[in-house]
């Protein structure tokens, strides 16, 4: 099994990327292969899928991703396409917020989502979720995490402050921003 892949993307496609590791290229089936840069080293977190004669890699930007991703797969009659279908248009709170409402019609707009499937996800993630514990979060924001804990604010505040914050940005100017949020 595999939980990540460190290399660089040599190559994008409508549906999968290539990741070269090691002088391997790995095929990569992902939900939004654009959300890529070709030529930028990335961390793809990984699911091997095996089925039949099948043997498919799919990769996501976040192990959030990757976490929803395999919840979606164990329901009845949603596969790897439908999965990854909502995670291409869907963010994982969202997705997540929707389950934990019962919210049919949201999930329904999904390409392969019809009203049986989304009641299935329903029945079978609804009450199984913990928002604030199923939403890690990345290394980075981690790092943000962890020094927030150590100035004293507590873990459920500081999960709801981390989805607010733009992760591309420095970690001194992430925790002054987390801070602003905190303490209004």
């Amino acid at each position: 099994m595999y939980e990540y892949i460190k290399g660089v993307v040599s190559k994008i496609t409508p549906k999968n990327i290539i990741l070269e590791n090691n002088q391997i290229g790995y095929l990569i089936i992902v939900p939004n292969p654009y959300a890529f840069k070709k030529g930028s080293e990335v961390t793809v977190y990984i699911h091997q899928y095996i089925r039949d004669n099948v043997i498919e890699l799919y990769g996501f930007l976040t192990s959030e991703e990757k976490e929803l991703f395999l919840k979606l797969i164990s329901v009845s009659g949603i596969g790897p396409k439908s999965a990854l279908s909502i995670l291409a248009l869907g963010s994982v709170r969202q997705v997540y917020e929707a389950i934990e409402s019962r919210n049919d019609a949201y999930l329904r707009k999904f390409p392969g989502i019809g009203p049986k499937a989304s009641q299935q996800i329903i029945l079978d993630l609804n009450g199984k979720i913990n928002l604030e514990e199923s939403l890690l979060v990345s290394s980075k924001l981690e790092e943000i995490s962890d020094a927030l804990l150590a100035l004293g604010y507590s873990k459920k505040d500081i999960n709801k402050v981390l989805p607010k914050l733009d992760e591309s940005d420095t970690e001194a100017n992430l925790i002054k921003t987390a801070l602003k949020l905190l303490t209004k």
